[in-house]
């Protein structure tokens, strides 16, 4: 009599020892985070952290803490550092422009860094040549943006002390 031993068959789900930062799991949270609950009627789709993000002041900033955990996942999995510095672009522009008010909330919903960042490290990891030049590209564009947005108030500044310093001497002149 043969034993009728069949293997036992686990489900992906139940495996032991999974690591929180496998790619379901962190699907699971960028989409719990940015795009969970749809608008009946319409394509808009948010997550928490649009809810939080309506929150002055903390709201971004716990919505910040949050996607932190994608980079956190990104840099153990070994993500290239280009791709890491667009993922931390990705929620630093989310955070600054989202806590702006009304506007910013409407932006954090239509931005979704984690979306963005999840896409980014899956395609890093499984199509590591393709993404890294496109990574590159823009982090090089977001360099002469932040360039040109430091060198605009500055040459407004230089512009307004030239003004004022003729504007001195002509004083001066007069009798």
């Amino acid at each position: 009599m043969r034993p009728s031993a069949q293997p036992e068959i686990l489900s992906p789900r139940s495996r032991k020892g999974r690591s929180p930062f496998d790619d379901e799991n962190l699907d699971i949270l960028s989409h719990l985070l940015d795009d969970f609950i749809r608008i009946p009627g319409t394509p808009i789709r948010f997550g928490l952290d649009g809810i939080v993000g309506v929150i002055p002041g903390i709201g971004d900033i716990l919505g910040g803490i949050a996607s932190s955990i994608l980079l956190i996942a990104a840099w153990a999995r070994g993500v290239p550092y280009v791709v890491l510095a667009r993922m931390v672009a990705n929620v630093a522009i989310e955070v600054t422009l989202g806590s702006i008010p009304l506007i910013g909330d409407a932006f954090d919903i239509a931005w979704r860094a984690n979306r963005r960042n999840y896409a980014l490290l899956t395609e890093s990891l499984y199509q590591p040549r393709k993404h890294t030049i496109r990574s590159w590209i823009f982090l090089i564009i977001l360099c002469i943006v932040l360039a040109a947005l430091m060198l605009v108030p500055m040459l407004l500044l230089a512009w307004l002390s030239n003004e004022l310093i003729h504007a001195l001497r002509s004083q001066r002149s007069l009798p």
